[in-house]
């Protein structure tokens, strides 16, 4: 048996294919570490592995739930260690491939899961969001929580409401929360990272957004809507929350089409950013002459 594969790395770089391609040679199975292809009806805005290719691979942590339903990174700890304790114990191989950072530092690191009802306050925070706007939110985050506040973006509501809310609550910080001691994974595993050159990247960026309004992105927000989903946390997101600018009539097409581009490009920014911050990562090149090939010379069987 090989360790359990992490396979990370910035948005368009990559990982589904590749990912797809290990599962086939090892016969296993794929973990996404994606906080949104976990909502059914987020499908061409998440770049969710098509049925074919879950068919042709078991695929887990895909349309688990409704974009109403919360779901978190400790819970993700929780419920993903059972199942690949439970999947290597079959004699499966593991490849867990996504690029929420925090999911995937929870599985391996540990993170204490906070099962603590938060609809109330989730509730509460969305409207205050709407009234009081993000910039009145983060400075409240930056008086109760200054650790929180440095590693978030004053403009990144979804974070900052998170953060608010675990206070409100709890009664404790997140930065608390995320101190206390925690349970390395239980298996062995072995963390890969895929990087291409920035223009490579970007340029990939570009066509898939490209792609995406083609195969019909503004009409998947339009039905997500007719669902009666349009303020959930699910759609606050790169791609879907641009389209609901351009619905609402507050973007042209191409403006939106242009602002979903660039914020793509500094979301992958950002994960790269977060990737270099982790540790015992080995970075390989997307665009290498055998990638899987590599990350398999790499794992080798598991120590005992």
């Amino acid at each position: 048996m090989v360790p359990v594969i992490i396979l990370s790395g910035p948005t368009a770089v990559g990982k589904t294919e590749l990912a797809l391609q290990l599962a086939v040679r090892l016969g296993g199975e794929i973990i996404s570490a994606d906080s949104r292809q976990l909502y059914r009806g987020l499908d061409i805005g998440t770049a969710k592995p098509s049925a074919a290719e879950r068919a042709e691979v078991p695929h887990h942590f895909i349309d688990l739930l409704e974009p109403d339903q919360p779901f978190n990174a400790g819970l993700f700890q929780k419920q993903a260690r059972a199942l690949i304790t439970g999947l290597l114990e079959k004699g499966k191989a593991v490849i867990v491939c996504g690029g929420t950072g925090l999911y995937i530092r929870a599985l391996l690191q540990g993170m204490i899961p906070l099962e603590t009802d938060m609809s109330e306050e989730r509730g509460q925070l969305a409207a205050e969001l709407q009234t009081r706007g993000v910039e009145a939110l983060y400075h409240e985050l930056e008086r109760v929580d200054p650790l929180s506040a440095k590693r978030i973006e004053p403009a990144d509501a979804r974070r900052i409401t998170r953060a608010l809310e675990v206070f409100r609550a709890t009664g404790k910080t997140f930065s608390y929360w995320l101190s206390q001691p925690q349970t390395p994974a239980p298996f062995s595993y072995k963390y890969f990272a895929l990087n291409r050159p920035r223009e490579e990247l970007y340029d990939r960026i570009n066509r898939r957004v490209d792609k995406m309004l083609a195969t019909g992105l503004v009409e998947e927000v339009k039905a997500l809507v007719a669902r009666g989903f349009a303020t959930e946390n699910a759609l606050n997101t790169v791609g879907y929350k641009e389209v609901m600018a351009y619905l609402k009539e507050e973007l042209s097409y191409e403006e939106m089409a242009e602002r979903i581009k660039r914020n793509t490009r500094r979301y992958a920014k950002r994960q790269m950013t977060w990737l270099r911050k982790e540790p015992d990562i080995i970075w390989l090149e997307a665009d290498g002459d055998d990638p899987a090939g590599e990350i398999l010379r790499h794992t080798g069987p598991a120590s005992p």
